[in-house]
């Protein structure tokens, strides 16, 4: 009972800390209301083409439109949304649209794909590695000559593309900007497989200790596993319909070259769905054999205290009948067997007879261990 109650009180945590808004009901389309408590904002761009590239960390929002037009890609990443001025200057320099500004610093939102006029926003969850329980939001613009990415804080799984930008290493400085955004998304995906490696690894070593004892702290981590999986199972099952949508929908934005890409991140995103609910009909299962395991021992437990009783019922009844000290010299009926010179020993002995009849016919019947059945 302790165990679920606190399940059910991280499930609160999680819905209130996930779903809970700033901006008040009714305010102007497009308010930025920052968090008071985020980071600071701190951007980071890389400008490459197929021949070069730069890389420039920290910049000012004023610096920004010194890549624009100079670069065949530019990307910006910005860790921290603790600062609306610069948020708002960013959307003015790259000319995004209000309303995507607004659901980057509401980092609520689930994965989608929202077209402007002259970009794609696209929001991901990025799972992080350390503590499956909790997601990050990833804002992405995509435009024609340009990727920006908003991050909650610092720190993320986008190092090996920063990596193949800095080696000049696969297709990343020979494509768009939207070959670059696919690698960005790739790079989010990518991430689940190892968690769900580890969960699955963990749930077979539960399954273990669970067939051979019914332990509480075994259920306790069940149970912190299935909330692991519920949260990835939130965060990518609209991931799947994202990336659906950038993969069918027309947009000048993203070519076709692209697109074939695109459909083996679409791909991996089902094999973690796959993996996903497969681990959790092994929590569930394992639930199930907790709760067995469970309820057999209590059985066993109940079954030998039952044997225990009905032993001494007839021994409890000899003891009494002898217990009541009637004075046999009143009467020869009042239990001559008080003056009986062995009547002690036979006492014992007739219940140890009978207990011992008893343990037989229980075995005989198999009520205990493996005796015979008729």
């Amino acid at each position: 009972m302790k165990i679920t109650q606190k399940l059910m009180h991280d499930r609160e945590r999680l819905y209130r800390q996930r779903f809970s808004r700033r901006t008040a009901p009714g305010a102007l389309p497009g308010a930025l209301v920052t968090d008071p408590n985020a980071p600071k904002p701190e951007l980071h761009v890389f400008a490459y083409g197929q021949d070069r590239y730069e890389e420039h960390r920290p910049v000012s929002p004023e610096q920004l439109m010194g890549f624009l037009g100079r670069w065949p890609v530019v990307w910006l990443n910005v860790d921290g949304l603790g600062d609306a001025a610069v948020l708002q200057r960013i959307g003015e320099v790259f000319g995004l649209h209000p309303l995507a500004l607004e659901d980057v610093v509401n980092v609520h939102q689930r994965a989608k794909v929202e077209q402007y006029p002259n970009h794609l926003f696209i929001v991901s969850r990025m799972l992080e590695e350390q503590d499956p329980t909790r997601t990050e939001q990833l804002s992405l613009f995509l435009g024609s000559d340009f990727v920006l990415t908003f991050q909650e804080r610092a720190g993320d799984c986008f190092e090996p593309v920063r990596h193949r930008i800095r080696q000049n290493q696969g297709l990343v400085r020979w494509a768009g900007a939207d070959y670059l955004a696919y690698a960005l998304m790739d790079a989010v995906v990518d991430r689940y497989f190892p968690v769900l490696e580890r969960c699955g690894e963990e749930l077979d070593e539960l399954e273990e200790h669970v067939s051979v004892s019914a332990d509480g702290a075994v259920m306790e981590r069940v149970y912190a596993l299935k909330k692991s999986l519920l949260v990835m199972r939130r965060a990518v099952w609209p991931q799947r319909d994202a990336l659906n949508s950038l993969m069918r929908d027309v947009n000048p934005l993203i070519t076709d070259e692209t697109r074939v890409y695109l459909r083996d991140c679409y791909d991996h995103t089902i094999q973690i769905i796959d993996m996903l609910e497969n681990e959790r009909e092994m929590a569930s299962s394992l639930v199930e054999i907790y709760m067995s395991s469970v309820s057999n021992r209590t059985n066993e437990i109940m079954k030998v205290l039952a044997v225990i009783a009905t032993i001494f019922m007839p021994l409890s009844f000899i003891a009494g009948l002898y217990g009541m000290n009637f004075n046999p010299e009143a009467s020869p009926l009042n239990m001559p067997e008080l003056n009986w010179y062995w009547g002690y020993p036979a006492a014992l002995l007739g219940m140890g007879c009978i207990a011992l009849g008893q343990l037989v016919f229980f075995w005989r019947r198999g009520w205990l261990g493996r005796g015979r059945r008729r």
